[in-house]
């Protein structure tokens, strides 16, 4: 089995995550939104070979971002994404997403569709910088501690 791996900044690199990532993804995940998903609920993505995901990690495997997707025929859902706060703002979500563009290339996949919330500008400024445009809003989408919900966008990018 040949593993797959990229470079991230920070000495960090990417690969493919295993099940057993599922507490350090599923906490991640969970520091990152304001609901953050079971574990059960990641688990059972990481074991399914129609939910691919790539963490970025150190040489001790400590988890500092993973990207998740769903294969949806010719598109390819990215479900979600996350890094750790002290690994933002360095790169490291834009190495994740082109792992995945790259990793995807032997796939039928031709687009990339995510959902961001319209009030995450360092998400919407990575996105654009990928080729991402906004293709609808769905208002009201996104939860929020303080009961006032986001609009969020729904982006794609083309990946041939």
């Amino acid at each position: 089995m040949m593993l797959r791996s990229w470079m991230a900044p920070g000495g960090l690199h990417i690969e493919p995550a295993q099940p057993r990532d599922a507490d350090a993804v599923a906490s991640l995940h969970a520091r990152s939104f304001y609901r953050g998903w079971p574990r059960q609920d990641i688990e059972a993505y990481l074991l399914d070979s129609d939910t691919p995901t790539l963490v970025a990690c150190d040489a001790r495997r400590n988890i500092a971002g993973f990207a998740m997707l769903r294969i949806l025929g010719d598109d390819v859902e990215l479900m979600t994404i996350a890094v750790d706060k002290k690994h933002q703002g360095k790169g490291v979500g834009e190495a994740l997403l082109k792992a995945c563009f790259e990793d995807l290339m032997m796939m039928p996949a031709r687009r990339m569709i995510l959902e961001v919330a319209a009030d995450n500008p360092s998400a919407l400024r990575l996105y654009q910088k990928l080729g991402f445009t906004k293709l609808s809003e769905r208002k009201g989408y996104y939860a929020r501690p303080d009961g006032q919900p986001a609009t969020a966008l729904v982006m794609a990018r083309d990946l041939n």
